[in-house]
C-alpha cells in the first residue's frame, strides 16, 4: 500500500491521515511578573523557550519550572497556566494573543524582556485525530539536555527565526518545521524507559517493532500471523501475546483497523478506485474488501465515498 498511498511506517501513516494543520505563535515576550491563563485545546501545542525560564502549571499535575532550550507538547491539553512564577495571578490568554503584532505578543516593558516563548499550535482531521491523541499524555516535557533535547532546541531556535522574519515562504517553512518538531516530540516520548502504550511506544520494542515497520511498508502484502511470528524471531502464541501486551490489540486486528483508516482517507479524498483501494490493502478482491470495510466502518465503501463527496448541511437558524 506504500507505493500507492506514499505511507511507509506507523509514524508516516499516522500524520499522514491526521492531515495536520498548524498555526505558529504567536511568540510571547515577557518582563516582569506575569501569568497567562489558557482553555483547553483539542489535539496538541508545543513550544519552547528560546530564552529566559518559566512556570508551567497544568490542571492535575505539579508544577514545572523551564528553562531555555526545553520543549513541551501538550496533548488535549486541559486548562494550564504559563507565569514567571506559580504564585504569580493569572489572566485570560485569549484577550492578550489577540493582541499580537508582526506574530508577538509582549508583557512588560520591552528593555526589560528576559523571555521568549515559541509556540505552535496542531489541530487534526477529526475522524483521525484519536490515532494519535489517544497515546499522548497530556504533558510531554523534554529538557535541553535529554538525548532529543539539543535537536529540539535547534528546531526551536529554527522556528522562532522564521517567526521573527517577514521572508518569503515563511508560513510554509514555519508550517513544516511545527511538523518536525511533532515528530521528534514523538520519537523522544516513544523512547523513554516509561514508554507509551500503543503502535508508538511498540516501535521500540525488538521483536514488535520490526513486525510493525514491516507491516505499514506494504500494507498490500497478505500478512498472516505465522509470517509476522517469523520476521520477529518469535513463535507465533509469543509474538501474538507481545504484540498484543504492547500494542493493545491483537496482530491482525490491528492490521485490518490500520488498513481501513487508510482505506476511508483514501475513499474520502477519492484518489482511488474501489478495486484499486482493495488491491492496495492487501484484499485478492473487491468483495473481500468490501465486505471488512463494512464490518469495521459500518457502511459500504460506496456509501462512505459518496456520503464523504457531500457538502455539510448549513446549521439551522436559531430564533
Amino acid at each position: 500500500m506504500s507505493s500507492v498511498l506514499g505511507f511507509r511506517d506507523p509514524v508516516a501513516d499516522a500524520i499522514g491521515l491526521l492531515r495536520p494543520r498548524t498555526v505558529v505563535g504567536p511568540s510571547l515576550l515577557a518582563a516582569g511578573e506575569w501569568a497567562l491563563r489558557f482553555d483547553p485545546f483539542l489535539h496538541v501545542r508545543i513550544g519552547g523557550l528560546v530564552r529566559g525560564t518559566c512556570w508551567l502549571i497544568l490542571e492535575g499535575h505539579e508544577p514545572v519550572l523551564l528553562r531555555e532550550g526545553d520543549t513541551f507538547m501538550l496533548g488535549n491539553p486541559p486548562p494550564y497556566v504559563l507565569a514567571s512564577s506559580p504564585g504569580a495571578s493569572p489572566r485570560p490568554a485569549g484577550p492578550v494573543l489577540a493582541g499580537a503584532e508582526d506574530g508577538f505578543v509582549r508583557i512588560g516593558p520591552e528593555s526589560g524582556e528576559d523571555l521568549y516563548l515559541c509556540v505552535g499550535h496542531i489541530a487534526f482531521d477529526d475522524r483521525n485525530a484519536a490515532l494519535l491523541t489517544d497515546l499522548l499524555p497530556s504533558l510531554v516535557i523534554v529538557r535541553v539536555g535529554d538525548p532529543h533535547g539539543g535537536r529540539l532546541a535547534q528546531l526551536i531556535d529554527l522556528l522562532a527565526t522564521e517567526v521573527g522574519v517577514a521572508a518569503a515562504g515563511g508560513p510554509l517553512v514555519q508550517n513544516h518545521l511545527a511538523q518536525i518538531l511533532l515528530v521528534h516530540m514523538l520519537r523522544a516520548h516513544a523512547g523513554r524507559t516509561h514508554r507509551p502504550t500503543g503502535w508508538l511506544g511498540a516501535l521500540n520494542e525488538d521483536g514488535v517493532g520490526v513486525a510493525l515497520r514491516a507491516v505499514h511498508a506494504d500494507m498490500a502484502h497478505s500478512w498472516s500471523l505465522k509470517e509476522l511470528a517469523e520476521i520477529s524471531h518469535m513463535s507465533r502464541s509469543a509474538f501474538a501475546q507481545a504484540f498484543k501486551s504492547h500494542v493493545g490489540t491483537p496482530p491482525l486486528e490491528y492490521l485490518i483497523q490500520w488498513r481501513m483508516s487508510l482505506a476511508r482517507d483514501a475513499l474520502a479524498r477519492d484518489t482511488l478506485s474501489i478495486s484499486q483501494l482493495a488491491r492496495a490493502t492487501g484484499y485478492q478482491s473487491e468483495s473481500a474488501f468490501s465486505t471488512a470495510f463494512r464490518r469495521v466502518v459500518g457502511s459500504s465503501p460506496a456509501q462512505f465515498r459518496n456520503q464523504s463527496r457531500q457538502p455539510p448541511r448549513p446549521a439551522a437558524n436559531g430564533s
